[in-house]
């Protein structure tokens, strides 16, 4: 079974009833492992409304937490010096960084905060 890491923008979108997204979380848990990065965890938390704790608990506990790693985060590095004119986050090659070591692809609505090659993306 094929590995694809979710970014915060769907998991968000998820948490907020966009019905779209909870249709593609849906086809997507029968076929791959659903999986995030520590770092999502984080912008999760960091924005998360009073009401919504426990459904983002939820949420947050059905997937695969990767945590980061030195190669991650070397990984991550490298991008973020690499990419510096693009003026990428660092929380971006972070995520991407966990995706390109840790699963086969990356299912985001924000590609463009994704321009390494290496970075394969879910349709």
């Amino acid at each position: 079974m094929s590995r694809v890491l979710i970014d915060t923008d769907i998991l968000i979108n998820f948490l907020r009833g966009d019905e779209k997204t909870e249709e593609i979380l849906g086809n997507l848990s029968q076929e791959h492992d659903a999986l995030c990065s520590a770092i999502t965890v984080g912008e999760i938390l960091a924005g998360m409304r009073p009401q919504e704790k426990q459904k983002t608990y939820l949420l947050l506990k059905s997937l695969e937490v990767i945590p980061v790693t030195f190669e991650i985060a070397e990984q991550a590095g490298i991008w973020k010096f690499q990419f510096k004119s693009k003026s990428l986050e660092l929380d971006d090659c972070l995520i991407a960084a966990t995706c390109s070591l840790s699963a086969d692809q990356l299912l985001t609505e924000n590609k463009k905060h994704y321009p390494m090659k290496e970075v394969s993306f879910y349709s």
